[in-house]
């Protein structure tokens, strides 16, 4: 394989016409966008997202409203529960007073019930009391307690036909009494001595229940009043102490604004952790952009200021040759600005998506050019046909484009690339695909073989060319994550170029 220098000069041979330039070889050349476009930014990116509901409003919400169910849940039950207990504890004394008067019963000789002892309360024997007991049954008139006064219970047991009764205490509530509710117990039995069905009840009045179940309720709304802003004020607190890491997140990129810190070091919880590990990469990721564009700027500058120091002192001079010297140093200049365009478009396009493109198309593609280049020479590609690389199409064929014309320039005429070589002690590696491009040339000194990866760097200094091909190769690769390295052809005997890119399946 011969000798191969770092670029080629662009092929200006009509055998090209037609031929797109990203699949033609010669290599460094490459159709530069117009600087305009790649400042254009169109407005909906550029325009700054308005931010949405705070996230402190929307945890607070969340809470508040949890807490509104639950307490109201809570309270409701809890007050039908206290509101049952203290009616059942009203319904007992009723109906411990009713057994009382039941038990004190008996028929007197005219078969009229009375009293054998009296009731022990008080109120029984004081007019509208609140506390009042009746007993009716048969034909007899209803016999009422003191505390009655001239008024009369209606009881929904007393049935003078005889055809209610009521063996178990019946509870129920009445409003027979204008302002004054009353709670009813009765019992129907029949008193020894008597086959008459008698109907024992005993009314009292609800205000002292009423004023027992208003006070427990009371207490429930002040109690879950105080316990749903005690809550809520500690989830107020818990979302503020809970987000206070973010809010150290926003002092630490406050913080590189404006002291000049390039990471955010301050410890901070697991949760945010993650976060802050891809801030400080993406930092890291703008850092090593803005220094690869800075030095790529200066590497184009100090490229293009030697060209421009010939072509003023020729100018300066009046050289008779000004005309030459114009169109030789505006060629090397228009190669080195190629070249930087090729790495500025490599990297906008690998920021823009994963692609997608076939190996082999793109090496089919690049023969064609190059065998109308070189009519003479032999050209063979074998390997793996459905290989997939993530890179772009012309990328792709910029980067074949380079190492093929090469190999065909300066090797002895044979050029073999292979895709996937499957060879034994060659292990296929699963993320990396393999290219090789082997010729028949002299091939690359060893101590040579890392130099002339090198801007401008060539060897053989007879043939034309700027010394960027090679150099391309390995700046595109590397910004798409492969390389390249240079060896000796076990079988040509010739140069073996290795490109490794990254594998797509």
């Amino acid at each position: 394989m011969a000798s191969v220098t770092a670029s080629t000069t662009p092929p200006t041979s009509p055998a090209l016409k037609g031929v797109p330039e990203a699949a033609a070889p010669g290599g460094d050349a490459s159709v530069a966008l117009p600087v305009g476009e790649a400042a254009v930014v169109p407005e909906e990116v550029a325009a700054t997202p308005q931010p949405r509901a705070s996230l402190a409003r929307r945890m607070g919400l969340i809470a508040a409203g949890w807490i509104f169910v639950l307490l109201l849940g809570g309270g409701i039950a809890l007050e039908r529960t206290l509101t049952t207990q203290v009616e059942a504890n009203f319904d007992e004394q009723l109906d411990y007073i009713l057994t009382a008067m039941i038990a004190s019963a008996e028929i007197d000789a005219s078969g009229e019930v009375y009293f054998y002892r009296t009731l022990g309360d008080q109120r029984f024997l004081e007019p509208g009391s609140g506390l009042y007991w009746q007993i009716s049954g048969g034909n007899y008139e209803p016999w009422p307690s003191r505390s009655l006064w001239d008024r009369t219970l209606k009881l929904e047991g007393a049935d003078t036909n005889g055809d209610h009764f009521d063996s178990d205490i019946h509870f129920y509530n009445s409003d027979q009494f204008k302002g004054e509710p009353l709670r009813l117990a009765e019992r129907t039995v029949i008193l020894p001595g008597s086959e008459t069905r008698w109907t024992f009840a005993v009314a009292s009045a609800t205000e002292q229940m009423d004023t027992q179940i208003g006070r427990v309720r009371l207490i429930l709304i002040w109690s879950f009043a105080v316990l749903g802003l005690g809550l809520l004020v500690m989830a107020l607190l818990q979302i503020r102490y809970g987000l206070s890491p973010l809010r150290r997140v926003r002092a630490a990129i406050q913080n590189l604004r404006t002291t000049g810190a390039n990471r955010i070091t301050e410890p901070l919880p697991l949760e945010v952790q993650p976060l802050v590990e891809e801030l400080n990469a993406l930092l890291e990721h703008s850092e090593r952009q803005a220094e690869e564009a800075r030095r790529h700027a200066g590497n184009l500058a100090h490229a293009l200021k030697t060209p421009l120091t010939v072509l003023t002192n020729a100018a300066t001079a009046r050289a008779p040759d000004l005309g030459e010297a114009v169109m030789r140093e505006t060629r090397t200049m228009q190669r080195h600005v190629d070249h930087h365009l090729a790495r500025a478009r490599a990297v906008g396009r690998r920021a823009v998506g994963h692609a997608r493109t076939n190996v082999m198309a793109s090496a089919e593609a690049v023969r064609r050019a190059v065998e109308r280049l070189y009519p003479d020479g032999r050209l063979d590609i074998a390997g793996d046909r459905n290989a997939a690389v993530s890179l772009e199409r012309q990328d792709l064929d910029e980067l074949l484009g380079n190492l093929i014309e090469n190999a065909a320039k300066y090797g002895g005429g044979s050029v073999f690339v292979t895709v996937d070589p499957d060879e034994a002690g060659i292990p296929r590696d699963p993320k990396m695909c393999l290219i090789w491009v082997e010729d028949d040339g002299a091939g690359i000194p060893e101590a040579e073989r890392i130099r002339i990866f090198d801007r401008g760097v060539r060897l053989d200094t007879d043939k034309p060319g700027t010394g960027l091909g090679l150099a391309i190769v390995r700046d595109v690769a590397e910004i798409y994550g492969g390389s390249v390295t240079l060896s000796e052809s076990e079988d040509l005997g010739g140069l073996l170029v290795e490109l490794r890119l990254p594998r797509v399946d």
